[in-house]
């Protein structure tokens, strides 16, 4: 295979938009023994690839019995039920407000957003009570 296809292949390889055929192609090619150094890093690669395709598990693998599985139904039910329960609580210890208590919080925000607004203008006024005071030092200065 010609070199500047491989470098596509494992281009394409690389950005996963080969097929199987291709990447077939390209462990075949990675298989011989003659492979241009900059390419000897993939050669491993794709050697450990195929060594991979032949591993095989002995381990045993058991199954939970179906006892299990016909008991595992009632924590199912028994946490749908807790969740029941501590959404209704939580309904209901929510405060409910009468309409004068909501009337009562309405003026609240009102008195403090009048509130807030008094207080910024008061603190402009202090700022220019400064810039007086200062005025009346300098003039006292050259007076003197």
């Amino acid at each position: 295979m010609e070199l500047a296809k491989v470098e596509v292949l494992l281009e394409r390889y690389f950005n996963a938009e080969t097929t199987l055929q291709e990447e077939q192609q390209l462990g075949e090619y990675f298989a011989n023994e003659e492979v241009p150094l900059h390419l000897a890093a993939y050669k491993t690669l794709f050697q450990e690839w195929d060594l991979a395709k032949t591993e095989v598990s002995h381990q045993s693998v058991s199954l939970p019995s179906e006892q299990s599985g016909r008991s595992s139904w009632w924590y199912g039910i028994a946490a749908a039920i807790i969740v029941g329960v501590g959404v209704a609580g939580y309904q209901w210890s929510q405060p409910s407000l009468s309409l004068q208590e909501q009337e009562a919080l309405a003026a609240f925000e009102k008195s403090k957003e009048a509130m807030l607004l008094l207080s910024e203008n008061f603190n402009k006024g202090a700022e220019d009570l400064v810039l007086i005071g200062e005025f009346t030092q300098a003039k006292n200065k050259i007076l003197k």
